[in-house]
């Protein structure tokens, strides 16, 4: 089954609005871990407006404590991202293209481009033991260059889909997504899948896209937190991830 990862930024942006711990990061992560998640993601970024490079080691401790469980670092390995990743050596490292100042990751890496200056940076996360995986558009197309540099998995930028659901477009754009998920499968990549999926859309998703390993979710599952509670929200969002299963 489709495992959850829950990423915590969100969090940590309330804590940081103030000169607190509270919310305690570490404890929501040890209960949604607790609550049935499979993993937790973090995405420092250079400003450390949310994820503090404090966190990352008792995040770390955290995910250990749960057999099984995966830490999943991610952000862009050409902003300090790599520092993090070697100093803490996650189970997954997450690579995305995104610009230091943007408000939330906004689109997939294009490898035609990225390429070459990734492949190296692939091979050492490989090197060190660390599952890669890629943030990519849902394009059919780049799968095979994802595979030729190295990555073990790709993650699908779901922004698209998300924007969609509501709309008269959605059997088209879902369909770009199954299309991108098939061909990964084909090539032998895992497929990982996130961003705006929530209680509403997710089991729509994964009954129609085939493949997918992992969802991480953080910005919607912490909102609903904030109504649910962390554990009931993690296990209702286990649960449409079982509903898209019947």
């Amino acid at each position: 089954m489709t495992k959850l990862s829950v990423n915590v930024n969100k969090i940590a942006l309330l804590r940081n609005a103030r000169m607190l711990e509270r919310p305690d990061i570490v404890r929501l992560a040890y209960l949604a871990l607790e609550s049935g998640a499979s993993g937790i993601t973090i995405h420092p970024r250079p400003d450390e407006r949310h994820i503090r490079c404090s966190d990352v080691e008792p995040l770390s401790r955290v995910v250990g404590q749960f057999q099984g469980a995966e830490f999943n670092i991610e952000g862009n390995p050409f902003h300090q991202l790599m520092e993090v990743v070697r100093a803490a050596i996650p189970d997954q490292a997450t690579l995305v293209p995104d610009d230091a100042s943007a408000v939330t990751s906004d689109h997939g890496w294009d490898l035609r481009l990225d390429g070459a200056r990734l492949e190296p940076i692939i091979k050492e996360l490989r090197d060190l033991g660390i599952r890669v995986s890629l943030f990519m558009d849902p394009s059919p197309d780049q799968m095979m260059l994802a595979k030729e540099l190295g990555a073990n998995r790709v993650e699908l930028y779901t922004e698209s889909f998300a924007d969609a659901f509501d709309s008269g477009d959605r059997a088209r754009v879902t369909g770009m997504y199954r299309e991108s998920a098939f061909r990964a499968a084909e090539l032998g990549l895992d497929v990982n899948a996130g961003h705006d999926l929530n209680l509403g859309n997710l089991s729509y998703f994964l009954a129609e896209v085939p493949h997918v390993k992992e969802v991480s979710i953080g910005h919607a599952l912490t909102a609903d937190a904030l109504e649910y509670g962390m554990q009931n929200a993690v296990q209702r969002y286990l649960a449409e991830i079982k509903k898209s299963y019947v």
